[in-house]
C-alpha cells in the first residue's frame, strides 16, 4: 500500500481508469464477437449491422483511449473487407 498520499491518489486513479479501460474493451469484444457470429451465418444484412457498431464502438474506445489509433484502423478495415466479401457484388 502507498505511505505517500499523492501515492494513494494515483493508486485511486489507477484503479478506476481500469474498471473503465476494462469495460470499454468488454464492449469491443461483444461487438467483434457479433460481427464474426453474422460473417459465420453467411447473413450479410447482420453483418453490416453489426460491423456499424462495432465501428462506432472502436471509434469512443479510440476517443477514450483505451485503444491505440493502429489497432482501430486494423480491425475496421480487415472487418470491413471481410463483409464486404460477404456481400454479392452486383
Amino acid at each position: 500500500m502507498p505511505q505517500i498520499k499523492s501515492a494513494e491518489k494515483r493508486l485511486r486513479q489507477s484503479v478506476g481508469r481500469t474498471a473503465r479501460n476494462r469495460a470499454v474493451k468488454a464492449r469491443v469484444r461483444s461487438g467483434r464477437r457479433a460481427v464474426l457470429e453474422a460473417l459465420r451465418a453467411g447473413d450479410a444484412a447482420k453483418a453490416s449491422t453489426a460491423l456499424r457498431h462495432y465501428h462506432s464502438l472502436l471509434d469512443r474506445a479510440l476517443i477514450k483511449g483505451t485503444l491505440k489509433k493502429n489497432f482501430v484502423r486494423r480491425q475496421k478495415s480487415r472487418f470491413q473487407g471481410r463483409v464486404n466479401g460477404l456481400t454479392p457484388s452486383e
